[in-house]
C-alpha cells in the first residue's frame, strides 16, 4: 500500500499555525486508511478491542504488554508451522521469560522462516526477484521459479548430507543464487553464514572457521564497474583453511560455464540443482514444501560484528525472532507489501541484505544489485530504481551525502515517481542530507532514517507512515522496541545525550554467540554496564515527542573537558565544505587527569578532487567548527590524508584508528580484509610511527 505526504512547502496545521521549522513531510489526513500500520491498528480494534489515539500510545502499549503485542504480530501475519496456514491463536505464552539476557519467546511454537518467505512470495507467475549486475545480464525470477530452484537446492544440499544444525557458508555476491541457497539451507533447519567476495581470505576465515561449516558455496569472481576481480586463489585458500568441509559448490559468475573449472573438485551449481523437490505453496495452490518445522529459537543464520578489532563476534539469530521482527519492521515501519518492489543497496556481508531478503515475507518483490554503485557514476542506483520500477529505495547515509556532494538531482534525469519510501542507515544522516532528498529526489516520498544493528538484525528507531519527517531527526521508536537514553547512573533522560539502551527484550536479540556455551561473551558484549539492560554502543538524544538523533558511537566518544561530543556533528560541518570529500575525527585522552582534560583532538580530511588541505582550508574548517558547534570542537591538528578507512558496509573506523595512533599494531587494531580501502591505513601507521619517535 502506498501513501502520499505533503512536503513542508504545502503543509498547514489546524488554525493556520505557521509551519514549524524543519518539517519536510507530513502524513496525509487519511493515511491510516491507506497504510499497513493503519490496517493493523484497525485489526487490533476489531480483534483485541484496543484503540489508540495516536502512534505514541500504540508504542507505549507495544513495549508494556509484550505478550499481547508480539502474539498479535503472530496472528496478524499468520505466522505458523509450515504444514498448513495457521488458523489458531498464537502459541501461548509469547514471552515465557522476560529477563535480559535469557528472554524466552514462544517456547511451544514451531515454524520455518523459509517456508513463510516462499508462501508469501506471490502467485507462480508474479515477479519475485529482479536482479541486476555489472558481471552478467539481467535475471528475473517469478515466484514459481524461485520456489522450484529452492526445492532443487534443498534436495541437492540434502544429498550432500546437510541437515538440521549443520552450517552452510557462502562466498557470494548479491545475486539470485545466494538467495536460493540461503532459503534452501533454512528450509532444512541448517544454519547460514555469508561473506561478500570483496572480503579478503583472512577476514573470511576469521569468520567461517569459528563455525566449522559443512558446505561452502563460492563464485569464481565478479566485476566491479569495468574491472574483473578474480577470486579463485582466495577460494582455494578458504577451502584449505576449512578442513571440515564436506563439499564446495561452484557458482558460475565471472568466466566459467559451470564454475567448476575455477574450483578443482567442486560440485557445480547445475549439479546441485539437478533433482527436483517438493515446493512451497503459493497463492496458485502449488503443494506446500515439507520444510522442517523448527523451534522458535532454532538458529537461522550467523551474522558477524565488523571484525575491525579482534575476531568478529559470531552472532546467532533464530528463525522465529528474525521472522516476526522483520514482518513488523517491513510492514509497519516501511509500509512494504504486495505490489511493492523493494531495493536496498547491500552486499551479502551486511545485515541489510538479510532485511532485504525478508521483503518476500510481506509479499514484496526484491530488487538485487551487484556492482559498483559509482560506476559509471553516482546515478547508477537511481537509474536502477527507474528501470526496475522500485517503490522502496534504500541505501546508506554516506551514499546519499555523496550524491549531494556531487550536486546530483536524480529526479531531473530519472523517473522516480514510483518511489514511496527512501531508507537511510549505516551512519547518522545530517539535516543537509534530509533536505537534499526532498530537493533533488522526491517531493512526496517518506524519508526513513533508521538505526539498529547487526546485533539485533533490525532497526529499533526509525519512521512510520503515521509520523512526520523532520530534518536531521529520526522520527521515533519502532513498535516493540523499548529504547531509552541512559545517563552514566543508568537513569533515563530526555533532551540530553545518553547511552542508547534497550530496557525490554526484543525477539530478534541474538540467541547467543556461536562457541560461547556459558554465554559469558554474550553477556559481556551487551549487559556488562547496566545489568539487565542492553547497551548498544551509540549516543542518542530523545526529544519530548519521541523523535531522536544518533550522535555517534559511544565507544568513540570525544570527551573534552568532561563534555561528551558526538562525532556525527563534526562530519556534518566538515564535510559541508566543497573542498572536503571525507573526514574522520578521534580524541586522544590525557590520562594524567583522569580523562577530563582537553586531551588531543585530531581531524583527518580527504580533499575533494583538485583540492588540497592547506593552511587556508584548515583555518576555515576550524573557524566553522567553532562557530557552528563550540570551541571544544576545534581540533588541535588537522591532517590531510588520501582516504578514510571504512568497512565494506561504509562505516568509518574511528576506534581502530584511535588504537593505531596510541600504539596498537595495525594488524591487531584493524582487520584489513574487512575494509573497503585497506591501503588507507598506511597514513595512520606513518603518523603513529612519527608520534612515537623521540
Amino acid at each position: 500500500m502506498s501513501s502520499t505526504g505533503k512536503t513542508s512547502s504545502s503543509r498547514s496545521l489546524p488554525g493556520d499555525t505557521p509551519e514549524p521549522p524543519g518539517y519536510l513531510w507530513d502524513p496525509p489526513a487519511d493515511i491510516r486508511a491507506h497504510c499497513r500500520l493503519g490496517h493493523y491498528l484497525g485489526w487490533l480494534e476489531e480483534n483485541r478491542g484496543l484503540t489508540f489515539a495516536g502512534y505514541q500510545q500504540a508504542w507505549e502499549w507495544s513495549v508494556t504488554d509484550l505478550d499481547g503485542f508480539w502474539s498479535s504480530i503472530w496472528e496478524y501475519f499468520d505466522v505458523g508451522p509450515p504444514v498448513v496456514p495457521s488458523s489458531t491463536p498464537a502459541p501461548a505464552p509469547a514471552l515465557a521469560e522476560r529477563a535480559m539476557p535469557g528472554a524466552r519467546w514462544f517456547p511451544t511454537a514451531t515454524l520455518n522462516y523459509a517456508a513463510h518467505m516462499l508462501r508469501e512470495a506471490g502467485g507462480d507467475d508474479d515477479i519475485a526477484v529482479l536482479a541486476r549486475s555489472q558481471t552478467r545480464g539481467p535475471v528475473d525470477l517469478t515466484a514459481g521459479e524461485l520456489r522450484r530452484q529452492v526445492a532443487r537446492a534443498r534436495a541437492g544440499l540434502a544429498r550432500l548430507g546437510v541437515g538440521r544444525g549443520d552450517r552452510v557458508v557462502a562466498y557470494l555476491p548479491n545475486i539470485p543464487e545466494t538467495l536460493v541457497a540461503f532459503l534452501a539451507t533454512a528450509s532444512l533447519g541448517a544454519v547460514w553464514a555469508s561473506c561478500a567476495p570483496e572480503f579478503g581470505t583472512r577476514s573470511v576465515l576469521d569468520r567461517f572457521h569459528q563455525i566449522d561449516p559443512k558446505v561452502l558455496l563460492a563464485v569464481d569472481g565478479y566485476r566491479y564497474g569495468t574491472k574483473a576481480i578474480d577470486r579463485t586463489a582466495e577460494v582455494a585458500a578458504i577451502r584449505d583453511g576449512l578442513p571440515g568441509l564436506a563439499a564446495t559448490v561452484a557458482v558460475p559468475y565471472l568466466d566459467a560455464e559451470d564454475g567448476t573449472a575455477a574450483h578443482a573438485g567442486a560440485l557445480s551449481w547445475t549439479e546441485l540443482l539437478a533433482e527436483d523437490g517438493p515446493q512451497a505453496r503459493g497463492s496458485g495452490g502449488v503443494p506446500r514444501n515439507d520444510f522442517d518445522a523448527v523451534p522458535f529459537d532454532h538458529p537461522l543464520y550467523i551474522l558477524y560484528s565488523s571484525g575491525t578489532t579482534g575476531l568478529p563476534k559470531p552472532i546467532v539469530h533464530a528463525h522465529g525472532g528474525i521472522l516476526i521482527e522483520h514482518l513488523k519492521q517491513l510492514a509497519f515501519c516501511m509500509d512494504i507489501g504486495p505490489g511493492d518492489r523493494f531495493f536496498w543497496f547491500s552486499t551479502t556481508g551486511w545485515m541489510m541484505w538479510n532485511l532485504l531478503i525478508s521483503g518476500l515475507a510481506v509479499g514484496s518483490a526484491l530488487v538485487l544489485f551487484d556492482g559498483d554503485l559509482a560506476s559509471p557514476d553516482l546515478l547508477t542506483l537511481w537509474r536502477l530504481a527507474e528501470e526496475t520500477e522500485t517503490t522502496y529505495f534504500g541505501a546508506s547515509a554516506p551514499f546519499l551525502l555523496a550524491c549531494r556532494k556531487a550536486g546530483l538531482e536524480p529526479a531531473e534525469v530519472c523517473d522516480l515517481s514510483r518511489i514511496k519510501g527512501i531508507g537511510s542507515t549505516g551512519a547518522p544522516l545530517p539535516p543537509e542530507g534530509f533536505r537534499w532528498v526532498y530537493e533533488a529526489v522526491t517531493t512526496d516520498a517518506q524519508l526513513n532514517s533508521i538505526s539498529g544493528g547487526t546485533d539485533v538484525c533490525a532497526a529499533f528507531v526509525g519512521a512510520c507512515p503515521l509520523l512526520p519527517v523532520r530534518e536531521g531527526r529520526i522520527s521515533g521508536r519502532l513498535l516493540g522496541a523499548k529504547v531509552e537514553a541512559f545517563d552514566p547512573d543508568g537513569r533515563p533522560v530526555v533532551g540530553e545525550q545518553g547511552e542508547l539502551v534497550i530496557t525490554e527484550p526484543m525477539p530478534s536479540m541474538p540467541v547467543g554467540f556461536w562457541g560461547d556455551p556459558d554465554g559469558s561473551r554474550y553477556r559481556s558484549a551487551y549487559f556488562g554496564d547496566f545489568p539487565g539492560v542492553w547497551r548498544h554502543g551509540d549516543w542518542i538524544v530523545f526529544d519530548d515527542d519521541g523523535s531522536c538523533v544518533i550522535t555517534g558511537r559511544s565507544d568513540s566518544t570525544l570527551n573534552r573537558g568532561g563534555v561528551r561530543l558526538g562525532t556525527s556533528e563534526f562530519y556534518s560541518v566538515v564535510e559541508g565544505f566543497p573542498e572536503v570529500a571525507d573526514s574522520l575525527v578521534v580524541h586522544l585522552e590525557d590520562q594524567s587527569d583522569d580523562g577530563i582534560g582537553m586531551g588531543e583532538l585530531l581531524l583527518f580530511v580527504v580533499p575533494a578532487e583538485g583540492c588540497t588541505v592547506d593552511d587556508e582550508l584548515k583555518g576555515r574548517i576550524a573557524g566553522e567548527l567553532r562557530r557552528s558547534l563550540s570551541p571544544r570542537h576545534v581540533p588541535d591538528v588537522i591532517h590531510g590524508v588520501s582516504g578514510i578507512p571504512r568497512t565494506l558496509s561504509g562505516k568509518k573506523l574511528e576506534v581502530p584508528v584511535k588504537r593505531i595512533l596510541t600504539g596498537t599494531p595495525t594488524d591487531v587494531a584493524a582487520s584489513r580484509g574487512a575494509l573497503a580501502n585497506p591501503d588507507s591505513l598506511e597514513a595512520f601507521e606513518r603518523l603513529a610511527a612519527d608520534r612515537a619517535s623521540p
